[in-house]
C-alpha cells in the first residue's frame, strides 16, 4: 500500500486521542481524515473532519478506525466499522461481556484488534511469558505491576493479560500491585524454583508508546482478512 492509511480517531478529545492525532502527523504512511468526540478536538490536521459521537455516520471514508473512548460510546463505532467493512483497533477498557461478544461477532466480517495495552514491548513480553510457562512446568509464577497513585484497578489489565498468557502456557500466576508516585507502568513476571529464578520485565517511561503502538497496529491491520488479531500478530 503506497497511499497513506486513512484513520478515523474515535475518542479524539481524550489524552490518547490527542496523542494519536499528534503522532500520526509525524508519519507519511498515515493520515487522520476524521476525529470523533463529544466535543470538537483541538488542533485537527488540515483536511480532517470533526464529527460528534452522535453523528458518526457523517464521517468521510476511512480505512481503519482507532477507538480509545468509553464503553457507552463503543457500540456505535463498532457498528460503523461493521457496516462499512473496515478494520477496528480499540483500547477502550471496561467493556461488558456483551460488548466483548460483539467484538468476536464482528471479527467474522472485519479485522479487529482489542487490547488493554498497545505497547509493542509488552506484546513481545507476552510471547516470552507463554513460552517460559510452557518450558518451566511446575515453577512458581508471580506477576508484579506498579503504576501511578491515581490508577484505580488492580491488578492492571496488562498484568491480567500477561497472566492469561502464563496460564496458556500451563502456569498458575499470582499477582501483586503497587501504586506510587507517577509511575507510567512496570510489569515483572517472575518464574522461580529451588535454586534459580527468571524475571521478565517491561518498564514504560512515556505514555506515547501506547499511541505509537496503536498506530503501528492500525497500519498493519489495513488490508488484512477478517478476524480477531493480537498486537503480537502485527509486529512485523
Amino acid at each position: 500500500m503506497n497511499e497513506p492509511t486513512r484513520l478515523l480517531i474515535h475518542g479524539a478529545s481524550g489524552r490518547m486521542g490527542q496523542a494519536l492525532i499528534r503522532l500520526a502527523r509525524e508519519r507519511d504512511d498515515l493520515r487522520v481524515v476524521a476525529a470523533a468526540a463529544r466535543s470538537a478536538p483541538d488542533d485537527l490536521p488540515a483536511g480532517a473532519t470533526s464529527v460528534t459521537a452522535a453523528s458518526l455516520d457523517s464521517a468521510p471514508d476511512f480505512d481503519v478506525a482507532i477507538d480509545f473512548s468509553l464503553p457507552e460510546a463503543f457500540d456505535a463505532v463498532l457498528d460503523l466499522c461493521v457496516r462499512r467493512r473496515v478494520p477496528l483497533v480499540s483500547g477502550t477498557t471496561g467493556l461488558s461481556d456483551a460488548q466483548r461478544a460483539a467484538i468476536d461477532a464482528a471479527a467474522m466480517t472485519i479485522p479487529v484488534v482489542w487490547a488493554a495495552n498497545f505497547s509493542l514491548g509488552v506484546a513481545v513480553l507476552g510471547d516470552l511469558v507463554e513460552r517460559a510457562a510452557k518450558v518451566l512446568a511446575g515453577w512458581d509464577c508471580d506477576i508484579v505491576e506498579a503504576h501511578h497513585i491515581h490508577k484505580k484497578d488492580a491488578p492492571s489489565g496488562t498484568a491480567l493479560a500477561l497472566g492469561a498468557r502464563a496460564e496458556a502456557g500451563g502456569a498458575s500466576p499470582h499477582y501483586a500491585s503497587l501504586r506510587a508516585g507517577d509511575i507510567v507502568g512496570e510489569h515483572t513476571v517472575q518464574f522461580a524454583t529451588a535454586g534459580e529464578r527468571i524475571e521478565l520485565v517491561h518498564r514504560a517511561t512515556n505514555r506515547d508508546i501506547f499511541a505509537r503502538g496503536a498506530l503501528h497496529v492500525a497500519r498493519r491491520l489495513h488490508g488484512r482478512a477478517p478476524g480477531a488479531y493480537r498486537v503480537g500478530d502485527l509486529l512485523d
